[in-house]
């Protein structure tokens, strides 16, 4: 059964989807260099599957951004489909 199917999505298609990054492959270096957490624990792995409610801390683009997963998302859309994937929360 693939992750999708489990209701799970990979961290870098999401961050993608979610139009966090352009392409996966900058949000898979975005993990890989330590800038990502999920659910509070840092995560290096491109493949770590994320899932609705889970949370995840993007460290980017000069600023922390702390988002809740609503959607997993199908495609990377248009930038008003894209938030809806999320929910950010003050911190």
């Amino acid at each position: 059964m693939s992750a999708e199917a489990a209701g799970s999505i990979r961290l870098d298609r999401w961050l993608h989807h979610a139009r966090l990054f352009k392409t996966r492959t900058l949000a898979a270096d975005a993990i890989a260099g330590g800038g990502i957490r999920v659910n509070g624990q840092p995560c290096s792995k491109p493949a770590q599957p994320v899932r609705h409610g889970d949370t995840v801390t993007v460290s980017a683009h000069g600023r922390v951004r702390v988002l809740r997963l609503r959607l997993l998302g199908e495609r990377r859309g248009p930038a008003s489909e894209a938030a809806g994937l999320y929910e950010e929360i003050a911190f």
